[in-house]
């Protein structure tokens, strides 16, 4: 993966579609992503009239994350908890309790946790973890986990 990385910063222009259809799109998710799109048909090197071809050119952003909010932190765990298949959104709030409100078991708890940490790119120890029984318990976590209240 590092090599196809390489290899694309080195070419310097390369079209979004040939390395959509030479790597599979699981690995393009990592490379792609700090990579952008940009319009060269000035530049083109195609004879005849310019087109309007978009060429991916190599782009470094060095921000950090997007800063979060309470409510932001409130949707995204919401969201993630309406996609997961055994929790009806009818009756999900933030004060639901995942067992029982919600009808959840342990290894369906586990499940969620681990939703969680892939959301907000950060493991939560197991200690931790049975702890936050309640959408809103994890609502306070992660916000302690990223410095949200002042």
């Amino acid at each position: 993966m590092a090599s196809l990385a390489r290899s694309l910063r080195l070419a310097g222009r390369v079209r979004a579609s040939t390395v959509l259809a030479i790597v599979p799109r699981a690995a393009t998710v990592g490379c792609l992503h700090s990579l952008s799109v940009r319009d060269h048909s000035a530049t083109s090197r195609v004879p005849g009239p310019a087109l309007k071809t978009p060429w991916v050119s190599s782009v470094r952003d060095y921000s950090g994350k997007a800063p979060l909010t309470l409510d932001l932190i409130q949707q995204r765990v919401l969201l993630v908890l309406k996609l997961y298949d055994k929790i009806n959104p009818e009756k999900l709030s933030v004060e639901s309790h995942f067992m029982q409100d919600l009808g959840l078991d342990s290894l369906d708890h586990v499940e969620v946790i681990m939703a969680m940490e892939d959301e907000f790119g950060f493991e939560i120890p197991d200690a931790d973890a049975e702890k936050l029984l309640r959408p809103a318990d994890i609502i306070r976590y992660v916000a302690d986990k990223e410095d949200i209240y002042d």
